[in-house]
C-alpha cells in the first residue's frame, strides 16, 4: 500500500483521545504481522485502548525505535469543510484530523515496512504506537515498563511529532493538576448561612499567578521560547447562577518547564493551600539530547536537515529519555497545522517522511 492510503486507513479510524482505539491496532497489527513482523499488543489499565510494540530485525540486539501516537484531539469544530474521519484531497493536501498530528508519521513508517522486512538489517528497528498521548501521555508509560522485556535496550528513539522533518533536541516538560474546593449552597442573600467555594478557591489562584510572575525571574534557556518556565490558569469554573452561593468551584492549572527543572516541583506549592484539594491530571519531563549525541548526527543525516535545538511544545520523547532511551523529535509537517479544521499534511511531506524511514534502514544495512 502506497503511504496515502495508509494514512486514509489511519484516519478513517476516529481514534479520538480518551476514548477505544482497537479497531484501529487491529489493523495495524495485522498489517504489521504480514511483513514479518513481531508485534505485541498491549492494553491500558482503561481496557478498552492499546499500545502497540512491533519489531523488525533481532529484538535482542539493540536497535531503534520510531514512535508515534494514535489519537486525536476531537474534531467538532464548524470550520471543516468535509467529514474530519475522511481523507480529503485538495490538490497537494492531504486533510483529516491527525493527518498532520500524527498518523502521518505512523502511515510513512508503515508504508516503509515492506521494504524494511526485506532488508538484511544489522540492528532491528521498532515501532511504538501510543494511545492518550493528547491527554498528557497517559498510554505510553504502561508500554515503557514493558520495553525491557520486549527488546534489547535501544540505542535511540525518533518521535515522528510533526517537525518538518527537522530534528528537535530539546522541549519543555509538562505538568498539570485540577485545584477544586467545596462550599455549602444556599440563597446570595444569607451568606451568613452558606459558604462559597469560588471564595475558598480564590487564594490558591493567588498562589499560582504570584508563581507565575516569579517564574521569569528563574532559570533561564535561551533554546527556548519564552526561555523561562511559565505556569497559567487555563480554566476555573464554579458556581449554578448570580443569586446563588456555590457549592463546587474548580481549577486547571499547568506548568511547562525548561530542561532541568521539574514541572511538578514548579506546581507543589499549590498542594498546601488550606481548603483546597489539588490532584495531578498529567505531567511529562522535559528533553534534552546533547547535540554531539550519535542520534543527533544520524537524525540529521536521515532527515537532510541540521537539528534544532529546542521547541516549547511536549511530547513523548521525554518520556522516553526517563526510561534510559535517548530521543528526538522528527516528523513531517507543521505543528502550527495541528488541533485546527482542515488540519493536513501534503504527499511531498509525506513521501519525505517515508524516505527518512527507509534511509534509516538503509543505514542499519
Amino acid at each position: 500500500m502506497q503511504a496515502a492510503e495508509i494514512l486514509e486507513r489511519l484516519v478513517g479510524f476516529p481514534t479520538v483521545v480518551g476514548g477505544p482505539n482497537g479497531a484501529l491496532i487491529d489493523w495495524v497489527a495485522d498489517y504489521l504481522g504480514a511483513h514479518g513482523a513481531k508485534v505485541t499488543r498491549l492494553m491500558g489499565p482503561e481496557g478498552d485502548r492499546e499500545n502497540l510494540f512491533a519489531t523488525l530485525g533481532d529484538p535482542s540486539l539493540p536497535g531503534y525505535i520510531l514512535s508515534g501516537h494514535v489519537d486525536v484531539v476531537p474534531a467538532g469544530e464548524p470550520d471543516w469543510l468535509g467529514d474530519p474521519f475522511v481523507l480529503r484531497q485538495s490538490g497537494e493536501r492531504l486533510i483529516g484530523r491527525g493527518s498532520c498530528d500524527m498518523k502521518g508519521f505512523v502511515a510513512a513508517v508503515l508504508a516503509a515496512v515492506p521494504e524494511l522486512s526485506q532488508m538484511p538489517l544489522g540492528a532491528p528497528i521498532h515501532i511504538a504506537l501510543s494511545y492518550d498521548e493528547e491527554a498528557g501521555c497517559r498510554g505510553v508509560p504502561h508500554l515503557l515498563e514493558t520495553l525491557p522485556d520486549l527488546c534489547a535496550a535501544p540505542l535511540g528513539c525518533i518521535v515522528g511529532e510533526p517537525s518538518g522533518l527537522v530534528p528537535v533536541l530539546a522541549h519543555k516538560g509538562k505538568a498539570a493538576l485540577r485545584l477544586s474546593a467545596a462550599g455549602v449552597a444556599g440563597h446570595s442573600s444569607r451568606p451568613d448561612l452558606g459558604s462559597n467555594a469560588i471564595h475558598a478557591l480564590v487564594p490558591a489562584l493567588a498562589e499560582a499567578v504570584a508563581l507565575a510572575g516569579d517564574l521569569k525571574d528563574g532559570p533561564q534557556d535561551l533554546r527556548f521560547e519564552p526561555p523561562y518556565s511559565s505556569l497559567q490558569v487555563g480554566t476555573v469554573s464554579g458556581g449554578q447562577a448570580l443569586n446563588i452561593i456555590p457549592e463546587q468551584a474548580e481549577a486547571r492549572i499547568e506548568a511547562r518547564a525548561i530542561a532541568g527543572v521539574d514541572p511538578r516541583e514548579i506546581l507543589s506549592p499549590l498542594f498546601e493551600i488550606p481548603g483546597v484539594a489539588a490532584e495531578w491530571l498529567a505531567s511529562y519531563p522535559a528533553l534534552a539530547l546533547d547535540a554531539d549525541h550519535p542520534l543527533a548526527a544520524l537524525s540529521a543525516a536521515i532527515s537532510g536537515h541540521a537539528p534544532l535545538q529546542a521547541v516549547s511544545y511536549g511530547t513523548e520523547a521525554g518520556l522516553f529519555q526517563q526510561a534510559g532511551v535517548a530521543s528526538v523529535i522528527c516528523g513531517p509537517g507543521d505543528i502550527g497545522r495541528a488541533h485546527k479544521p482542515e488540519e493536513y499534511l501534503t504527499e511531498a511531506e509525506l513521501s519525505g517522511a517515508v524516505e527518512m524511514v527507509l534511509a534509516l534502514g538503509r543505514r542499519l544495512i
